[in-house]
């Protein structure tokens, strides 16, 4: 038979059993909230307000803030893939009106492709100077990846519909083959992935599969590693390569966890460093080429819930200086591109090799 402590009430509340066994003075903190006794309450401190506080992980991390470089609206664009041109021009998309912006160093803003409904989500720039897009089409079906000439026109499909992927982003490897990732999937439904497409664009070879929602993607200095992001699981994958199409032995690695949603585009420095836009967060976290979180950026005005759709990040060539993409939805902030330093110069990327 149980028999009850006699320092237990009738409710249960075990606040006297601690105090008679020296917990209250030097132990455990006495109980409180028991039924039927007056407590202490959670209030809130001025590091856990705001739709998302730095995690307590992170708190520690070097940080910096950015700064503002160019309202691109007024209006809540879902501003992505910010990806510089040979000439100095930043070029990056609208996801749901399917646009492609190009602005020039003297900021000047233009269109390259009119509003439509292909979903533009992820650019990359050929050294040739072709823009090779990656299409989310509806979001479920008509996803597709194509190339255009600088100036918009030419559209030319390398993979459609389809084959059935939704491709999000993209990454051009030293032989002018590309990664991408397929953002299907979810939680309970990881069919998505990260896929290489050869230089000549007519074989499509998988690298990582059974992912929720892949995200970002991006390639070391030496092009040995590939980075990608699941969006809804929350993960950091490192993958060492073999060869463009070969994940070496025990190559993978799930280096880090997100906290909370969700880790969105990338890219990398010359240092071998690793920067994710966390969208709905207003920062970038900043990795080590081991994965260790080393810093971040915060966007202006986070804490007070405008500026958190931070989507993308971008090296003007030969820098340390980046862009970050974002939008406040209709939180009144419009689309902003915001600028930072990160510890290295960008990679440099294919379209400047």
């Amino acid at each position: 038979m149980i028999r009850k402590h006699p320092a237990i009430n009738r409710r249960g509340c075990l606040r006297h059993l601690a105090g008679s066994m020296g917990l209250l003075a030097g132990g455990l903190p006495a109980l409180h909230g028991c039924a039927g006794m007056a407590g202490s309450a959670l209030a809130y401190r001025p590091d856990i307000q705001g739709p998302f506080p730095i995690p307590p992980s992170e708190r520690g991390l070097y940080t910096v803030t950015a700064e503002p470089y160019f309202k691109v609206s007024d209006k809540g664009l879902q501003l992505e893939a910010a990806s510089f041109d040979r000439q100095g021009n930043l070029l990056f998309v609208d996801v749901f009106g399917g646009t492609i912006f190009k602005l020039t160093p003297g900021k000047q803003l233009s269109t390259v492709l009119p509003a439509n409904d292909l979903g533009s989500a992820g650019l990359a720039i050929h050294k040739d100077g072709r823009i090779f897009v990656a299409g989310l089409g509806n979001f479920v079906d008509t996803g597709s990846i194509f190339w255009i000439n600088p100036d918009g026109s030419g559209r030319t499909t390398i993979v459609p519909a389809s084959a059935g992927y939704l491709a999000d982003d993209l990454v051009f490897d030293a032989n002018g083959g590309f990664y991408f990732t397929d953002f299907r999937g979810s939680t309970t439904d990881p069919i998505g992935g990260v896929y290489h497409v050869a230089p000549d664009f007519r074989t499509i070879t998988p690298i990582l599969r059974h992912l929720a929602i892949a995200n970002g993607v991006c390639l070391s200095p030496d092009g040995k590693v590939l980075w990608a992001t699941e969006l809804s699981a929350g993960k950091l994958h490192k993958v060492e390569l073999a060869s463009p199409t070969k994940i070496a032995p025990f190559g993978t690695a799930i280096p880090y966890y997100f906290n909370g949603f969700a880790p969105d585009s990338m890219r990398s420095d010359s240092d071998g460093n690793v920067y994710v836009a966390m969208y709905s967060q207003g920062r970038v976290l900043a990795f080590n080429p081991n994965g260790i979180a080393i810093g971040q950026i915060l966007l202006p005005k986070r804490e007070t819930g405008h500026n958190m759709r931070s989507t993308s990040v971008g090296f003007f060539p030969g820098s340390n200086e980046m862009v970050i993409l974002t939008n406040d939805g209709s939180g009144g902030e419009g689309s902003w591109i915001f600028r930072a330093r990160g510890f290295a110069k960008g990679t440099t990327l294919y379209s400047h090799s």
